[in-house]
């Protein structure tokens, strides 16, 4: 049945709301979004058509509290709620609630969400519909000598994951049998910690896999399951993604083609309903294996909408409402190549240790065909109760090779002063031979740490200079950048 979506709730910050706002404005949307009392300059408060104060001092408090914002929405009488990513995006009885209370919940149903969540659970019910899976053990037995000998039958190296996991915490590499042990308690031990459940699984672990995943758009009211073609996302640190790109590169099209039936299929066989991906691992010869499903929106949804033309979030919205996909899947065309990469305060040189610290200026003058989604403005604190990232670049040209020297290229032209980044190393893998030549696996920034993370420091020094005389920064006497002259962005 449809429903006329007239104003939504934005339960979530920074980045990925003012992206939802963005298409609000399109639909003539209303938007309220949440802040804490630290985010109250933050651009997604403002640009919202109303803003909420979250009282509290934690995420548990404000954005992880779903009674506070149940409320918030009572009170502000919205239709629904979209939850982006992270956060209460793929908590099951978040969605419940939510339809529970008489609001449209932008993303799948919470029964989807239940039957993905789990990775023992989403790889046993991949497995009954014919999806290839990595050998391993899924099952419910726990105990330490029953799992030792079933880590013997796979083999070494062998991979201990958290079966409620994410994030890349809660997993283990076992490359000697005398170590599993201890290395299964500490995965247990981080995984109950950081998810509340201590149940693992194992698996064999690849040594230079890629990571290919598909996005999925689904309206399940009208029996359509349609994928929106792959993306690449091989290039990750401690299994967190560093850049993404689409279509995959060096991949055979008999590959593709059974990738994106794989996913579809899965789709259909659990009526999933609104944006989802399907992760797979894919080995040296092409073979592929389910990994997991993310049963909402990535944050890596910008280069399919790149090659597509397509507004994910609009699709979102409109398939929430009741309305049918106003495509057939032969009529969705891919275009181009599409790359994005992250930009985090953090600091390579030190472990990638987070850091914090005033924004005084953000440079982004950018080519065209880059497209910049930024979280912070000028002036604001980045905060050490939030993800470090700052922002997303995201470049779009003809081909692979140069959308890569178009990222280049507008990558040298973002800059935060102010704060530590990871900018340097991120332009590094940009101009590195392997990442041109498509040389790609999830063990690229293990291979090739020397090349990534060394400071040649007559360039560092030049690039400082480079970057100072071109935003107009002085040092003031404690070592703080402050802007002249300039205004906020």
């Amino acid at each position: 049945m449809k429903k006329k979506i007239k104003r939504i709730l934005i339960a979530n910050r920074g980045e990925i709301a003012r992206r939802i706002i963005q298409t609000c404005r399109i639909l003539n949307i209303e938007t309220v979004s949440l802040h804490m009392e630290e985010e109250k300059e933050y651009p997604h408060v403002l640009e919202a058509t109303e803003s909420v104060l979250l009282e509290g001092n934690s995420l548990l408090e404000t954005y992880l509290n779903i009674e506070k914002i149940l409320e918030v929405a009572t009170e502000k009488k919205v239709d629904a709620i979209h939850p982006g990513y992270g956060m209460l995006s793929e908590r099951s009885a978040f969605a419940n609630r939510v339809q529970d209370a008489g609001f449209i919940f932008i993303g799948p149903t919470g029964d989807s969400m239940d039957k993905m969540g789990d990775k023992i659970g989403s790889k046993r019910l991949a497995h009954e519909f014919g999806i290839p899976q990595v050998p391993g053990y899924y099952g419910d037995n726990q105990d330490e000598e029953f799992l030792k000998k079933e880590a013997a039958k796979i083999g070494l190296p062998l991979l201990i994951k958290a079966s409620s996991g994410g994030g890349g915490k809660g997993m283990r590499i076992v490359e000697k049998m005398e170590d599993f042990s201890s290395l299964l308690a500490s995965c247990k031990n981080e995984a109950a910690k950081s998810f509340g459940s201590d149940r693992v699984l194992l698996e064999r672990y690849f040594t230079r896999p890629r990571h290919i995943e598909i996005q999925l758009l689904c309206a399940n009211a009208h029996k359509q399951y349609y994928h929106l073609f792959e993306r690449e996302c091989s290039i990750q640190r401690r299994y967190q993604k560093v850049v993404e790109e689409a279509p995959a590169s060096l991949l055979k099209k008999e590959t593709r083609e059974n990738l994106r039936a794989a996913a579809v299929r899965l789709a259909e066989k659990i009526s999933y309903d609104g944006a989802g991906t399907v992760e797979f691992i894919v080995d040296e010869k092409e073979n592929f294996y389910f990994l997991e499903m993310n049963t909402r929106l990535q944050v890596e949804h910008p280069v399919t909408e790149m090659i597509t033309g397509l507004d994910l979030v609009r699709l979102q919205i409109e398939i929430a409402s009741g309305e049918k996909i106003p495509f057939r899947q032969e009529e969705i065309v891919e275009r181009g190549h599409s790359m994005e990469i992250r930009f985090y305060a953090e600091d390579p040189q030190c472990n990638f240790l987070p850091r914090t610290g005033k924004i005084y200026h953000v440079s982004d003058d950018l080519p065209p065909g880059v497209r910049h989604d930024v979280g912070l403005s000028a002036g604001l604190e980045v905060s050490p109760n939030f993800d470090p990232m700052l922002s997303k670049l995201i470049s779009y040209d003809i081909d692979r090779k140069s959308a890569a020297l178009r990222l280049l290229s507008g990558a040298r032209c973002v800059f935060f002063a102010g704060v530590k980044t990871n900018r340097e190393f991120l332009l590094r893998i940009l101009q590195h031979k392997k990442f041109l030549e498509g040389d790609l696996s999830t063990k690229f920034i293990q291979e090739c740490e020397d090349d990534l993370l060394s400071v040649d420091e007559e360039k560092k020094k030049e690039a400082f200079t480079y970057q100072k005389k071109k935003s107009q920064l002085s040092l003031n006497e404690s070592g703080n950048e402050e802007l002249k002259g300039f205004r906020n962005v």
